[in-house]
């Protein structure tokens, strides 16, 4: 599929300038969005023993987080489209300082479960959407290798937060590091404030839409820019058609936006469960604690490479006219790894692994949002991420624990690794087949619209 057309948008995207500005801010706040769950379970076993609690009451502390961080996608992409992504991000930053700041003075797990995980949770999610949203409105034709690099922040930070997490509990115990962590956290504010409005931030603009948008919708849906003057149009509508003006779910009738979401949530099933597993996993054979972190060190390294790598080869001229192959081609190859991962009985086996799923997990994220954004364009790109991410929301919480099912039912971790390897091959299959069929369609449809142009009108 063709990059979507400048009118799209209704203006030229700069394409860089103040633009790589933009990703270094967004390279931030993804960093913080994807990492700071994984990087807090190092606190986990301090907080047991201060609460007397058992190891799935704390675990519940990151669930919540994550869920709230993906759930609350819809109400991120509402105030986007409302007010733009710079106050979004910078009230996001605020929101993850003070609930970080609150948990140190926490006296119950209860407690934690509201201020890290719903309201540090919730200001994450108002950094994710709008980092990835305002990289769509500076980029056009190297808009995959901005993704691909603003996405690399996540590996990045991991690397960088777990030492710095370990240290701060080792100097400070659990509360003093909750309290830096919510001033290191405030730093989503400064790359907020990177994200500088642009085209609809400062004229509105007519957005894109299908016949049946503009039936549901009957208004304009501004890009990044706040929205003034719409009392008067306002008053005489119900409810769920204030909402519509701000989330398009004329969505659901788009066909390849339809085969995103159905492959997406297939796909989440079995994409986060390696991770979670591949330490224990490693224990479990036999290997060392130390030997067994370094594995996710060497994943995180790999990974880091990967995304910039990747968002360089989806941009080139061979590769991004049929982005969707390499994507479901990525999930596929991510898929495989996991499959063959019981074959790898040494710790050589395992950092062999370790290094392919580092990069075939690179290759995904990469191009995670840049494929949605290729199928829906820029303009609808706020609402369709906001619709995708609270679908995602389900299976990325039920993925590790339907691990954890199998590993305890069978005594084996080969069974989790088969069952997310199985699943994400389904999905890279399903993604492959379908987005077929739907270039197939559109090629065929693109063809019957310029028959009807060049058919000589009636007099």
């Amino acid at each position: 599929m063709a990059p979507p057309v400048l009118s799209d948008l209704g203006y030229v995207p700069p394409d860089g300038g103040w633009g790589w500005a933009v990703v270094f801010g967004a390279s931030i706040s993804i960093g913080f969005a994807f990492t700071f769950p994984k990087a807090f379970t190092i606190y986990f076993k301090e907080i047991q023993a201060v609460f007397n609690i058992s190891y799935s009451q704390i675990a519940w502390t990151t669930s919540i987080m994550c869920a709230t961080t993906y759930g609350g996608g819809p109400i991120s992409s509402i105030l986007v489209n409302r007010y733009g992504s710079r106050p979004v991000v910078m009230f996001g930053g605020l929101l993850c300082g003070v609930g970080m700041i609150s948990a140190a003075f926490c006296t119950s797990i209860l407690q934690l479960y509201i201020c890290v995980g719903f309201i540090t949770g919730f200001g994450l999610a108002l950094n994710l959407q709008p980092s990835v949203i305002i990289i769509g409105k500076y980029f056009l034709k190297r808009r995959p290798i901005a993704n691909g690099l603003a996405m690399a922040g996540s590996p990045v930070m991991l690397c960088t937060l777990a030492p710095l997490n370990q240290f701060l509990f080792d100097s400070f115990g659990w509360r003093g590091s909750f309290l830096i962590l919510g001033a290191i956290l405030l730093n989503c504010c400064v790359a907020g404030a990177l994200f500088r409005p642009i085209g609809a931030g400062t004229a509105l603009v007519k957005t894109q839409v299908t016949e049946e948008a503009k039936e549901a919708l009957k208004g304009k849906i501004p890009e990044d820019g706040p929205m003034e003057n719409r009392a008067e149009e306002e008053g005489g509508k119900d409810c769920f058609e204030k909402i519509n003006q701000y989330l398009d779910f004329s969505l659901f009738k788009h066909r390849g936006f339809l085969i995103y979401l159905i492959g997406n949530v297939l796909m989440f099933l079995g994409f986060f469960a390696p991770i979670v597993f591949l330490a224990p996993y490693a224990k479990h054979t036999g290997i060392d604690e130390y030997s067994a972190a370094f594995l996710l060190s060497i994943l995180a390294i790999v990974d880091m490479v990967a995304r910039p790598t990747t968002g360089i080869v989806a941009n080139s001229k061979w590769v991004r006219p049929r982005i969707q192959y390499f994507f479901s081609f990525a999930i596929a190859f991510n898929g495989a790894c996991h499959l063959l991962c019981p074959l790898a009985s040494s710790y050589t086996g395992l950092i062999v692994y370790s290094s392919f799923f580092g990069l075939a997990f690179g290759m995904v994220c990469a191009m995670l949002f840049e494929t949605l954004m290729d199928l829906v364009g820029a303009a609808r790109f706020t609402s369709a991420v906001g619709l995708v991410t609270i679908a995602e929301c389900c299976t990325i919480l039920l993925g590790p624990p339907i691990g954890g099912i199998l590993i305890d039912t069978f005594g084996d971790y080969k069974y989790m690794f088969i069952k997310c390897g199985s699943v994400m091959v389904l999905a890279g299959t399903f993604l492959f087949i379908m987005n077929y069929y739907n270039y197939r369609m559109l090629a065929k449809e693109e063809k019957e619209r310029k028959t009807k142009e060049e058919e000589p009108k009636s007099p």
